[in-house]
């Protein structure tokens, strides 16, 4: 769908929400709507590397499961799993059981402690790279990018610290989703419910 679609309530969405009611819910509370809490930042940036090759629906569907395998997205728990952990988390049906993205996300948990301690919080770092300005809003799917220069450069800085699956596409995802831009459609209802986002107040992170 390349535009807005109008639910049975009468709410103009984005194309791409309509016509399940997980994606709905998604798309009108959480989808955009800035987040700044490291372990937040943590799950979506761990979950939008399970996405990868997937449909965001598949993910949104299992997040609570992924959520009790991987001990809520607590950083410092997650870098502390093991062996047992991984076979434990490859026999969990509950979620994807991929091994390289397992393993990814734990050694991602490890550099995210490693990048906290060094500049002090996973949120400084990542805003840093928002736009800063948001530009002409999208009118449909196609005017919204896959990946952009601020993108690229997140997944430049992350992979130098360590971490793994941040590609830039799987960064602008992320900044789609908490809020480091605003992708809502013009003529989508939830457009004006996001905040303005916020431009980097310092040189970008290395």
């Amino acid at each position: 769908m390349s535009g807005v679609v109008v639910g049975d309530d009468g709410v103009s969405r984005c194309g791409w929400a309509a016509g399940d009611a997980g994606y709905e819910a998604y798309h009108d509370h959480e989808w955009g709507r800035p987040v700044h809490d490291d372990r937040q930042l943590f799950e979506k940036l761990s979950l939008e590397a399970f996405q990868s090759g997937l449909s965001w629906l598949v993910i949104l569907r299992k997040r609570e499961a992924f959520r009790e395998a991987f001990a809520g997205f607590d950083i410092d728990r997650v870098a502390g799993f093991g062996d047992d952990d991984v076979q434990r988390l490859l026999g969990d049906v509950r979620i994807v059981r991929n091994r390289a993205k397992i393993t990814a996300i734990i050694a991602n948990a490890g550099a995210t402690r490693a990048l906290i301690d060094d500049v002090g919080s996973l949120d400084s770092f990542l805003w840093a790279f928002a736009p800063a300005e948001s530009g002409a809003a999208p009118v449909t799917l196609a005017d919204v990018p896959a990946i952009t220069p601020e993108s690229t450069a997140m997944a430049r800085a992350l992979k130098r610290r360590g971490l793994k699956f941040v590609g830039p596409t799987t960064c602008y995802a992320l900044m789609q989703a908490v809020g480091m831009v605003n992708d809502h459609l013009s003529d989508c209802a939830f457009r004006t419910a996001t905040a303005t986002p916020q431009a980097p107040s310092r040189s970008l992170p290395a």
